[in-house]
């Protein structure tokens, strides 16, 4: 498991270089890539991936309550399926649900009919619980023009982000805390997981919650966010 998420790691690297640093829209195919909003407004978005877990995903979800905080969850249709009712929960909890697949595949190795297949057994299992997401994130954030298409014809936005963490390794809670506190910017998408227990990504997300309120920002889903892009509908 650690090095196929190494090797989504550089994947996604090759993702965001094509996606750009903000927003990409790919004019033949007309679809929409988000890594963050560019806005002065001091806003930003909390994003989990790959969950929903059994025990990590209901501690966050605890932490969100407490603090009154709005979150999006690109959740994977597999675990969707073990534990449909902590996404009823994520739901109940006015938290967003975005698709991340089925099985966490790396898409671009996949053929266009499994690319398809992957997002629509996720969306299936999701929309027994809620209404049809609108977002969807690639596993490791990688992407091609097939994928793109899919993603446009099924009425998704492509959704990266601009500030990762590295929470998947556990590094120390600490450690979160100063690197996204350091690197998110107005407009921003935070990238963490909710699938590893036990996780320093427990740990770090109050601190980090409390240290970006200090600093005068509001927290928001990620289609909120696209809400405050300067000049241009995105949804």
């Amino acid at each position: 498991m650690r090095y196929f998420r190494f090797a989504l790691w550089g994947i996604a690297i090759i993702g965001l270089m094509f996606a750009g640093a903000e927003f990409k829209e790919d004019l033949q195919l007309n679809a929409k890539i988000i890594s963050k909003v560019p806005t002065d407004q001091k806003v930003v978005a909390l994003t989990f991936d790959d969950g929903p877990s059994s025990k990590t995903t209901p501690e966050i979800l605890a932490i969100l309550k407490e603090e009154k905080i709005k979150a999006t969850f690109f959740v994977v249709g597999e675990n969707v399926e073990k534990l449909p009712s902590i996404v009823a929960q994520e739901v109940k909890d006015g938290h967003e649900i975005g698709i991340h697949t089925y099985g966490h595949k790396n898409l671009p190795r996949l053929s266009p009919h499994r690319v398809k297949e992957e997002m629509e057994k996720s969306e299936k299992v999701i929309t027994v619980i809620t209404s049809k997401p609108t977002l969807f994130r690639p596993p490791g954030g990688a992407y091609n023009k097939t994928v793109l298409r899919i993603a446009r014809d099924m009425g998704y936005t492509v959704v990266l982000w601009s500030v990762d963490p590295l929470d998947w390794k556990c590094p120390p809670a600490r450690s979160i805390v100063n690197y996204v506190v350091k690197n998110v910017k107005p407009g921003g998408i935070i990238l963490l997981h909710d699938l590893r227990y036990p996780s320093p990504t427990i740990g770090a997300i109050r601190t980090i919650i409390d240290r970006l309120k200090a600093q005068g920002y509001q927290f928001v889903t990620v289609t909120e966010l696209l809400q405050y892009y300067q000049g241009r509908n995105l949804i």
